[in-house]
């Protein structure tokens, strides 16, 4: 629900009824993941998401339906072996949707709108809502920020909302949005309730090093991507916001020395386009000793042996050196910098989201992988 969070938060700003649809839990081929959402106002209005267009006309009814009654509810969509055109994904996965009604008096409301309003802030917080258990607690929700009290209630057992709060606050904490199984009884083990957590965290980091004209496409391509960019160089003629409308921060300073001094985590992605000994040996030095999501930097690959030459000699070790995306970007025949931006963006959601890089014309793999069967993390 909070990938739509401004425009829920408008509508509860002008008092606006309506039912909000989430995906709870997906399978298979599904086209969208646990939180994507689609709202419907009581004049039809629509917002969001929940299929990319498989189910969107049946969800639709199901809030319609629900502002109608007041009842929360529960509905799964699959793909239907003897009608592919009946209600169902046609692409062969599977989606648990919940459907809540926020009308002017639901319980909910007051707390989805503290949620809406700290995501449309962008501050870190995790809501909370029971999608499966008892019918008198479906639907029922927390907002739990990153520090302080949380918001709420679940109802229930007096345990309930103090053990929702801790497990949605290790979700903010690990920046995931998924299932938490809790007992009715309020004890950490799973059985009785289910939870849907929606974690809001700040976007997450690109840092580009070199501001050079591949540099401003990148730029493009990584805010387009949800990111939040910045631009490095160590030239104040070059680093200047005439050339990066677009990026969210401009620096200038030395790229090794602005590295160390600026927060990185495992979301954060690194891009050096310079090229420039001076500037990439104390750079990735420093770079590929950081659990940060990516490390790739630009240049022929007669640059990238005497860079890697250079940095063995810096002393990186081998296991550093493995982590080095280089030359950056999958080969896409590009030329341009909007083509090489587009490589560069294609390499960085392969490796994060464990893609192979090749045609899906010539792979039988599932085109929809999650964290288990590609081998990464959920929060990566």
């Amino acid at each position: 629900m909070l990938d739509i969070a401004e425009a829920l938060h408008d509508w509860i700003e002008e008092g606006r009824d309506f039912a909000v649809a989430t995906v709870v839990s997906v399978g298979g081929s599904a086209p969208r993941g646990p939180g994507a959402a689609l709202a419907v106002d009581s004049e039809g209005t629509v917002i969001g998401s929940v299929s990319g267009g498989c189910v969107e006309g049946a969800v639709y009814d199901l809030c319609v339906q629900a502002l109608r009654d007041g009842e929360t509810v529960l509905e799964r969509f699959g793909y239907s072996d003897e009608d592919a055109f009946a209600v169902g994904l046609t692409c062969g996965g599977v989606i648990d949707v919940v459907v809540t009604p926020v009308g002017s008096r639901a319980p909910v409301r007051a707390v989805l709108r503290s949620a809406l309003s700290a995501a449309a802030r962008d501050e870190p917080a995790a809501l909370a809502r029971v999608v499966r258990g008892p019918a008198d607690l479906l639907g029922r929700a927390l907002l739990v920020p990153s520090h302080g009290a949380y918001e709420g209630g679940l109802g229930g057992h007096a345990d309930l909302d103090r053990t929702a709060a801790a497990e949605a606050r290790a979700m903010l904490d690990a920046g995931r949005t998924g299932l938490v199984q809790v007992s009715q009884d309020g004890s950490h083990c799973p059985g009785g309730v289910t939870l849907l957590v929606e974690s809001n965290v700040p976007a997450p980091r690109m840092i580009v090093f070199g501001a050079v004209d591949f540099a401003a496409a990148l730029v493009r391509a990584g805010k387009f991507l949800g990111y939040h960019v910045t631009v490095c160089d160590a030239r104040p003629v070059f680093a200047t916001r005439v050339r990066f409308p677009e990026a969210d921060e401009i620096v200038v300073d030395w790229p090794h020395r602005y590295l160390r001094r600026t927060a990185t985590d495992a979301r954060t992605v690194l891009c050096v386009l310079t090229h420039d000994a001076k500037f990439d040996i104390p750079l990735l030095k420093a770079a590929l000793c950081l659990p940060v999501a990516f490390v790739g930097a630009m240049g022929s690959r007669r640059t990238h042996e005497e860079r890697n030459r250079r940095l063995r000699e810096a002393g990186v070790g081998e296991r550093e050196l493995a982590r080095l995306r280089s030359p950056i970007g999958l080969d896409l025949g590009a030329r341009t910098p909007e083509e090489t931006a587009v490589s560069i963006a294609a390499e960085i959601v392969a490796a994060l989201r464990g893609g192979t890089g090749v045609p899906l014309t010539d792979s039988t793999a599932p085109i929809h992988r999650d964290a288990e069967e590609r081998g990464g993390s959920a929060a990566a």
